[in-house]
């Protein structure tokens, strides 16, 4: 990675400023979709982690946490609520049952898929100002 030896000139903090600000509001209309739909933000995360891992990665408590940038036990807390709300439930490992698996209920299914469909189209509307902020930081303003 290269460093940086000269200061940043303002339009460069304004384009930051720009980029924070954009991803800001993509974050606040996520917040208020998640809540609108009966869960919380971080909850909506962990729909969404579970959902769309990569192949070959299971979905552990250790493994969303570490994908969440949260601790352990916050993830079990996150986890706890959905299996009340009915929208995720354990299950054992195939190979080790010892190993605790986590799986999205049809109402998660159907919780993520309004929350992803509202999502996609905000992305579609706002995408490209977000993206053309991104350039303007990345070409230096």
């Amino acid at each position: 990675m290269a460093v940086r030896t000269k200061p940043l000139t303002i339009r460069e903090f304004q384009a930051l400023a720009e980029f924070r600000y954009q991803i800001r509001r993509f974050l606040r209309f996520s917040e208020d979709q998640a809540r609108r739909n009966g869960i919380e933000p971080q909850q909506h995360q962990l729909l969404l982690a579970i959902k769309g891992l990569p192949d070959g990665v299971k979905p552990t408590i250790g493994e969303l946490a570490s994908r969440m940038l949260i601790r352990h036990h916050s993830a079990v807390e996150l986890v706890n609520r959905l299996a009340e709300h009915g929208a995720v439930k354990r299950v054992p490992g195939e190979d080790d049952h010892r190993e605790v698996l986590l799986r999205l209920t049809p109402k998660g299914e159907s919780q993520l898929h309004n929350l992803s469909i509202a999502h996609h189209d905000e992305l579609l509307d706002g995408g490209p100002e977000l993206m053309k902020t991104l350039r303007k930081v990345l070409d230096g303003a």
